[in-house]
């Protein structure tokens, strides 16, 4: 069983630096500014990670030619899937949730920075029910009182 308590807060400051791009960046740019945004963010808070980690599946223990990529790695354990789509969809989340069944990490995080309000989705691995457990869904957004 998954300790969700725990993984909750390790990745509390991830999620921090995700809504902390999204505000200053704004809604309605490219994918590939908002990974940027957030390689300067982790950096700057001196969040461990790695961006665009490639790796290869297995089939029956055979590392096979076939190649994914991540698009960010963080504290060695939380994959982070960015997007800048009109709405998230089931693909999205099957993307994630094959990275995290293949590597055996126990943190998904999937980011749509595209409309107003980043949408971030949190999910957990449970290695020892092969099943990807949702967090929650939150629709994060930055309102002033």
């Amino acid at each position: 069983m998954i300790d969700t308590a725990k993984l909750r807060d390790h990745i509390f400051d991830v999620v921090g630096a995700i809504h902390q791009v999204h505000k200053e960046l704004g809604p309605g740019l490219n994918e590939s500014c908002y990974q940027e945004g957030l390689q300067i963010e982790f950096t700057q808070k001196r969040i461990p990670y790695k961006r665009e980690v490639t790796f290869h599946p297995t089939y029956q223990g055979v590392k096979m030619e076939a190649q994914f990529r991540l698009d960010f790695l963080c504290k060695d354990d939380i994959i982070i899937e960015c997007k800048a789509v009109p709405k998230l969809v089931a693909d999205h989340r099957a993307q994630l949730f094959n990275y995290m069944r293949l590597l055996k990490k126990p943190c998904g995080i999937l980011v749509n920075f595209l409309p107003r309000y980043a949408e971030i989705e949190r999910y957990f691995f449970d290695e020892e029910k092969q099943a990807v457990v949702p967090a929650n869904k939150a629709v994060i957004g930055y309102r002033t009182c």
